[in-house]
């Protein structure tokens, strides 16, 4: 089971997530890399293969959790990790998921609410060793609750590099080392840099809202090459897409989700802006970060291959 060496009412101070392996403790090695610690004395062999074995990570709240073997009763309250912990072979350990966890098809889990209204007693029932939460998709309130009662990491991926960061800590906190850097290596070789272009990418129309540039689906679109020409503004700016479409830009992308554009949107938005349209395209190609990372780079990658 994992250990939290923080309280989660500590405020984020990490900008990434980090991971230790305290194998590094009878190699005579700090794990902080800060001077010498050495073992009082030569472990036997149980211990070397628990020292071997032991993880600690942390999360972005700046927590350190100990993994002194991988996590057996896992819950995800963020749709994009369960996703990924399947992706990685850790599937087996998942015993909780929220109502819009999707992928994989035809999962047969229990379903524990929202992501935004997660039943903690239910939570609570399945005795988890870690619950996974993302810190814009759940509510802290929830977070704090089942924290009385299970290990709660955090996470908030806000870049491609982030999401690469992030699945080589899950593989490494669920021992799937290997399938980590097969996914990694996928997401670099579809990272491919097209033609620059200008674009934006509103998420919501009452009112108009849109993507900054400190945001992951900026980041994602951005890593191929693109400029968000809302990329000075911040989170999810609300203003009027005549303002927004007068800025030119290549292209717009109109996602499915969060807010259900359609193709009269679609072709509202070409009449009034004169730029390339993108969409409406399944949203989670954008919104989900972790493994479907790689299907959303794929995606922009197979849209610019075709003529417009």
């Amino acid at each position: 089971m994992a250990t939290s060496r923080v309280s989660l009412a500590g405020r984020r101070h990490e900008p990434a997530l980090r991971l230790r392996v305290r194998r590094a403790l009878c190699r005579g090695e700090s794990p902080t890399g800060k001077g010498h610690r050495r073992c009082a004395r030569t472990p036997d062999l149980e211990s070397r293969r628990f020292l071997q074995s032991a993880v600690i990570a942390r999360d972005l709240l700046g927590r350190e959790f100990d993994f002194p073997q991988p996590p057996r009763r896992v819950v995800s309250l963020v749709p994009s990790l369960t996703e990924t912990l399947f992706e990685l072979g850790a599937g087996e350990q998942v015993v909780g998921i929220t109502d819009f966890c999707i992928f994989p098809r035809g999962m047969d889990r229990t379903r524990v609410g929202g992501t935004k209204t997660p039943s903690v007693a239910r939570i609570r029932q399945l005795a988890p060793d870690i619950v996974y939460v993302n810190l814009e998709e759940n509510l802290k309130r929830h977070a704090d609750e089942i924290a009385a009662f299970a290990p709660v990491f955090s996470t908030e991926p806000k870049s491609v590099d982030d999401v690469a960061a992030l699945i080589s800590l899950l593989g490494s906190i669920h021992r799937s080392e290997k399938r980590a850097t097969e996914l990694v290596a996928l997401l670099a070789a579809n990272r491919q840099p097209l033609a620059a272009f200008t674009f934006v990418v509103p998420i919501w129309k009452k009112p108009w809202m849109w993507c900054g540039g400190d945001t992951y689906v900026s980041n994602l679109v951005v890593s191929i090459g693109g400029r968000n020409l809302l990329g000075d503004r911040t989170r999810y700016p609300i203003i009027e897409a005549q303002e927004v479409t007068a800025l030119r830009p290549d292209v717009i992308f109109l996602p499915d989700e969060p807010y259900l554009f359609t193709e009269a949107d679609a072709d509202a938005m070409r009449e009034m802006s004169g730029a390339r349209i993108i969409g409406p395209f399944p949203g989670h190609l954008f919104t989900w970060h972790g493994a479907r990372t790689i299907e959303g780079l794929r995606f922009l990658q197979r849209s610019f291959a075709m003529p417009r």
